[in-house]
């Protein structure tokens, strides 16, 4: 018995014999291909020349860029200036001005405001450039480990930028006499140094700032630093809201005292400052303990944080940092203002 194909192989073979005449029909158009082929064979061995050719164009359009130059760049702006009807004087003076801003604002520097120790301290003298180096106390009043750095200082602090002074004019078109001269900028002021010791006696004389402890097991008598430029007197139980730091540390003040003796002297005067000192490591703890100070409480609180890697710096977001423990006192760098 003949078996009738299956369905989709009579489909295909429809399909097969609608699409025979489109093959037929390609038939001329490969037959002609060779031809054609030789008609491109010219313009295919030209592009090898012409790629050979773009080395030299890419160069010497590279070695115009390298001779681009402000000269060139005023050059055109002048000869641009004369054709009033393509670009007006003012236009061609806005891009020399411009393109000598551009080319001289890299040296401009800024400058801070200048800011002594405020508060009930006294006021901070000039300190000058000292060398060598001892380090931080270690006795009653105070937990610091022994040996957390091993380099002594070399320097005493960063020195503030001079202000320039800017020479007069020359010409015969002089300002008139009573014109009073331009104001000169004042110099920023430099971050500084403080020394802290349970010996104030151990602190060079030529230090200008000098912390030490008002109470506590290590207090130190008044008479001790006679004399002194400056002093900052350091609390370790919180009971002195007097004073100008408050020490939390284990075995000193905790974050809540610290934060119940910033509470009272903020509270009682609107222009004091509350400066905390602490470890890197305590820090966290002693800003959680403030933190439901309003906020215009919270920036009159000022960070001192000890960090001793022996080389000086100010850790971020305080405004002093003690860098450098010793067997004789501390050192620290602290911002103007401080």
């Amino acid at each position: 018995m003949h078996r009738r194909p299956p369905l989709l192989l009579r489909a295909l073979r429809a399909l097969l014999c609608a699409l025979e005449p489109w093959f037929r029909s390609l038939k001329p158009w490969f037959r002609a291909l060779p031809s054609r082929l030789r008609a491109l064979e010219p313009w295919l061995r030209a592009q090898p020349a012409r790629i050979r050719e773009l080395p030299p164009v890419l160069e010497s359009w590279f070695r115009g860029l390298r001779s681009l130059s402000l000269e060139s760049v005023l050059r055109d702006a002048e000869r641009l200036a004369r054709r009033p009807s393509r670009l007006t004087l003012g236009v061609a003076a806005g891009t020399v001005l411009a393109t000598g801003a551009v080319l001289a604002g890299v040296s401009a520097g800024s400058a801070s405001p200048a800011a002594a120790i405020s508060d009930q301290d006294t006021a901070r003298e000039a300190l000058p450039g000292e060398a060598g180096g001892h380090a931080a106390p270690g006795g009653a009043g105070t937990s610091k480990a022994a040996g957390s750095a091993s380099a002594a200082p070399s320097a005493s602090g960063s020195a503030a930028p001079s202000a320039s002074a800017s020479a007069a004019p020359s010409g015969s078109g002089s300002a008139p006499a009573s014109s009073p001269p331009p104001a000169r900028p004042a110099a920023p002021a430099p971050p500084y140094l403080i020394y802290d010791s349970l010996t104030p006696g151990a602190i060079p004389a030529s230090a200008g700032v000098v912390a030490t402890y008002g109470d506590g097991a290590g207090a130190v008598p008044a008479s001790e630093v006679a004399g002194r430029g400056s002093v900052l007197w350091i609390s370790v139980t919180g009971q002195d809201t007097a004073a100008s730091v408050i020490d939390v540390e284990p075995g000193n003040a905790s974050p809540a005292v610290a934060a119940s003796w910033a509470w009272q002297r903020l509270s009682a005067d609107p222009q004091a400052v509350a400066r905390i000192y602490t470890y890197l490591s305590e820090w966290p703890a002693v800003q959680a303990a403030v933190a439901s100070f309003p906020a215009q409480m919270r920036t009159r609180i000022h960070w001192w944080i000890a960090d001793p890697t022996g080389s000086p710096h100010i850790v971020p977001g305080s405004e002093a940092t003690q860098w450098y423990w010793g067997p004789g006192y501390d050192i620290s760098t602290a911002l103007p203002g401080f």
